[in-house]
């Protein structure tokens, strides 16, 4: 490029996308030093961004706001801050804008940046391919590119004509392909022949609401056919700790719950009963039979139930397109469901073997180095723009 200093914008919203930040910064900054180019980037990032080099104009933490009622009582902040950061940037007019995840926040930021010409990109896809589908045509509006970090992602916005670039995933790239059973044992206490069951139901008061109790009724028929398993119940804080040491004060399950360390219990485990979210595509990542279950209140079910457009609920299951795990849901999450389903991979079988291979070709084709090409894809797109 012509250019020997070039202005990235950045503006990530959540812990989770400060992690991408830092990692992508570091990608570009690497790229930048070896052709002789000075970056300057600046936006909304948090203290892993800020160690990189990052400017950041406000503190992440005034955009991490969940939930229905907390970002209304803060609206008018935010609403300030992205008017600012639209104004600042249409000024500055960075080579490339980059919104990592957050889209509701920055998508907007987005779309209007590129109506005056700035080259604009969106990092982590928003759950369009799932629900809202309608969405898409804001996300054409507003981006020139978006970087995806799984492969059927990245087939809807081609699906649709989005400029798009699968980067891989960053926790395939934190996760070695090698089983990590033999090490996770030693560091929690667990024998060779112990038979474990990790039980993982969710990080939210809601999710361990719904799923916990029929989990642990699930764990003591488990216990009367194999009265020498052991149980590991990692809880994700301090309040999901004291939730489900409320649900066993009547119950005479025995369980080790731990702090944290839910992928040591998953690893040291050999099978896995938990809640659908991200933390199933840690348990494909450290090769581990799951059963995978998803509940929640009937009257949101049905809403959701009708919006959803997808065959599978877990990211194993959607990353392979077919049911390589089962999922069992509302009604059905139960002891005379679940148990029989756990019991076949807690004694392990040739198709429990053939799971862990199909396991371990799913995580070669997601590991990438996602901050690296991520960075790439990124760096074309400036070299397009400016020759």
């Amino acid at each position: 490029m012509a250019k020997r200093r070039l202005h990235i914008g950045i503006v990530v919203g959540e812990a989770s996308g400060d992690i991408l930040g830092a990692g992508l910064i570091k990608a570009l900054q690497l790229r930048a030093a070896q052709i002789g180019i000075e970056l300057h980037i600046d936006g909304v990032g948090g203290p892993r961004m800020i160690a990189a080099g990052f400017n950041s104009l406000y503190p992440m933490d005034r955009l991490s706001v969940m939930g229905f009622t907390e970002p209304l009582k803060r609206l008018p902040e935010l609403l300030g801050m992205r008017k600012h950061l639209k104004q600042h940037f249409r000024e500055t007019r960075p080579d490339v804008f980059i919104g990592i995840d957050s889209p509701d926040f920055t998508l907007n930021i987005e779309a209007d940046l590129k109506s005056v010409g700035i080259k604009t990109v969106h990092y982590v896809s928003p759950s369009v391919w799932a629900w809202r589908q309608g969405r898409i045509k804001t996300i054409a509006r507003a981006v020139d590119l978006m970087l995806t970090l799984l492969p059927f992602e990245a087939a809807f916005y081609e699906a649709h004509s989005v400029p798009v670039r699968f980067v891989g995933h960053p926790l395939a790239d934190e996760f070695p392909l090698d089983d990590q059973r033999d090490t996770a044992r030693k560091t929690l206490g667990l024998g060779d022949t112990d038979r474990v069951l990790a039980v993982l139901p969710g990080s939210r008061a809601g999710e361990v609401g719904q799923l916990a109790p029929a989990f642990l009724d699930t764990v003591d028929w488990l216990m009367q056919q194999r009265p020498e398993l052991k149980v590991l119940v990692p809880a994700a804080s301090a309040e999901r700790r004291r939730q489900i040491e409320t649900l066993l004060i009547d119950r005479a399950t025995t369980v080790q719950l731990l702090d944290g360390q839910s992928r040591e219990a998953m690893a040291a485990a050999d099978a896995v009963l938990m809640a659908s979210g991200t933390t199933t595509l840690e348990a494909m990542l450290l090769k581990r039979p799951m059963v995978v279950a998803y509940k929640m209140g009937g009257f949101s079910y049905a809403i959701l139930s009708r919006l959803v457009k997808t065959p599978y609920i877990s990211l194993p299951n959607l990353l392979a397109t077919e049911s390589l795990v089962p999922e069992i849901i509302q009604n059905d999450v139960r002891p005379e469901v679940l148990g029989p389903l756990l019991l076949e991979r807690l004694d392990g079988s040739d198709a429990v073997d053939a799971l862990k291979v199909r396991f371990t070709q799913l995580h070669r084709e997601i590991a990438l180095n996602a901050s690296g090409s991520a960075a790439e894809a990124i760096w074309q797109l400036m070299e397009a723009e400016h020759g």
